[in-house]
């Protein structure tokens, strides 16, 4: 099964730069969005064989997520059950016979870092709804994450250290959750793999000069690392500040 996960940063933007052509290109199980910065009715997007799920913010043009797959999920849950958490549309699960697939947009540090308590929180949150899924049976979670999680992950660690998404504090927290029992799909096959990231600034031609960051991810349990076929991050398509990243798993 293949699996694709993109932060569009605006759907109905991204529709205007060839998403649809995108979408049926690449051809995946599941394709998982974040950052749709959609309300209910804003866009009529469907896709031939597939079902959609959305989680809409109560914040209009801000965070959303959504989910087109071909299987049909026996639950669907938005949200994580936690009332602090679940205004800003941010989290999607979808419940198969012998997996979880959980799409994640996960809050921003912001500048000045004054969300960083709360993206604390969060992380701990998100880390504890993950194990109890875990539990169950095998969890592919992806989304922008929000983290580069090594130096190796973004082009200028030194002078983004403590800035939002590269914080000694975001960090530890991305360490404990894949201690917690998951694997980074891409990193774990790509070990020493330097300069490929999944979002650039708009500013000064970031992109153009690849200084980027790499926060987009297919994390999943670790005993279903070993079905992992084969996993990329598609630096080559464009219509977001991020590109789309990919996890191919026998399932």
């Amino acid at each position: 099964m293949k699996f694709i996960s993109w932060n569009v940063n605006g759907l109905r933007a991204c529709d205007g730069k060839g998403f649809r052509d995108i979408f049926r290109q690449m051809d995946a199980d599941f394709f998982c969005l974040q950052e749709t910065k959609m309300q209910a009715g804003q866009l009529d997007m469907a896709f031939e064989g597939y079902e959609s799920y959305w989680n809409y913010a109560e914040k209009k043009g801000y965070s959303g997520t959504a989910i087109f797959t071909r299987h049909t999920p026996l639950s669907v849950t938005y949200g994580m059950g936690i009332e602090e958490h679940d205004h800003e549309g941010r989290v999607i699960t979808l419940e198969y016979p012998d997996f979880y697939v959980v799409t994640v947009y996960t809050p921003n540090s912001q500048d000045g870092l004054k969300r960083l308590d709360y993206r604390m929180t969060w992380d701990d949150a998100f880390r504890k709804h993950l194990q109890t899924l875990d539990a169950h049976k095998p969890v592919l979670v992806c989304g922008d994450m929000n983290v580069a999680h090594e130096e190796i992950d973004l082009k200028n660690p030194k002078t983004n250290h403590m800035n939002a998404g590269f914080t000694d504090q975001e960090r530890a927290q991305f360490t404990t959750l894949l201690e917690a029992g998951f694997t980074d799909t891409w990193r774990a096959r790509n070990p020493e793999v330097t300069d490929v990231y999944s979002w650039w600034s708009y500013r000064f031609s970031a992109r153009q000069k690849n200084v980027g960051w790499r926060i987009d991810y297919w994390l999943v349990s670790n005993r279903l690392f070993q079905k992992v076929c084969d996993t990329k991050i598609h630096t080559d398509v464009f219509g977001s500040d991020h590109c789309p990243v990919e996890v191919d798993v026998e399932l």
